[in-house]
């Protein structure tokens, strides 16, 4: 009978595996087969065969199974990409460039007399700089998040001199 650490492994490796790899991750399995083969684990036969098995491979899972065999020092030469990177890009193209626009047709006075053409690239151009400082600013703070391994810098006591 399996534990639950157990199934939580499965359950976890099952859903990474149905994810379908890219071309970064062929590139980086076959470099992994590569120093496999310059240490003498493959032979060349081998590692032919095992190359266009990983051209073949759809999936995380299918990947896994033509290094399943290698050590697991040769398999992690990299840190695991970032399956969701695609999404966060999509992100912020839409905060950086959609979403001010659609901010400046909203919040763009009416009224009786109509707007100058001026007018309209002044207002929006306003918007377009606020998202944009807001946006560097987000980027900044949560890159010195990261480099400070999510900890605040240290705060001076109440009342002393600085």
């Amino acid at each position: 009978m399996s534990g639950p650490e157990e199934e939580t492994a499965a359950v976890e490796g099952r859903s990474h595996g149905e994810l379908r790899a890219g071309h970064a991750d062929r590139d980086q399995v076959i470099g992994t087969l590569k120093a496999a083969y310059v240490q003498g684990r493959l032979t060349e036969d081998e590692l032919g065969a095992r190359v266009d098995q990983v051209y073949a491979s759809r999936t995380y899972a299918e990947l896994a199974e033509v290094t399943a065999d290698i050590p697991a020092e040769l398999t992690v030469a990299r840190p695991p990409r970032d399956p969701w990177r695609a999404t966060k890009v999509a992100w912020g193209v839409v905060y950086a460039l959609i979403l001010p626009g659609l901010m400046t047709l909203v919040a763009l006075p009416g009224g009786p007399a109509p707007l100058t053409v001026r007018e309209v690239v002044t207002f929006s151009a306003v918007i377009y700089a606020v998202f944009w400082v807001l946006g560097v600013s987000a980027m900044v703070v949560s890159r010195l998040g990261k480099r400070s391994g999510g900890q605040l810098p240290p705060r001076s006591a109440p009342g002393a001199g600085g």
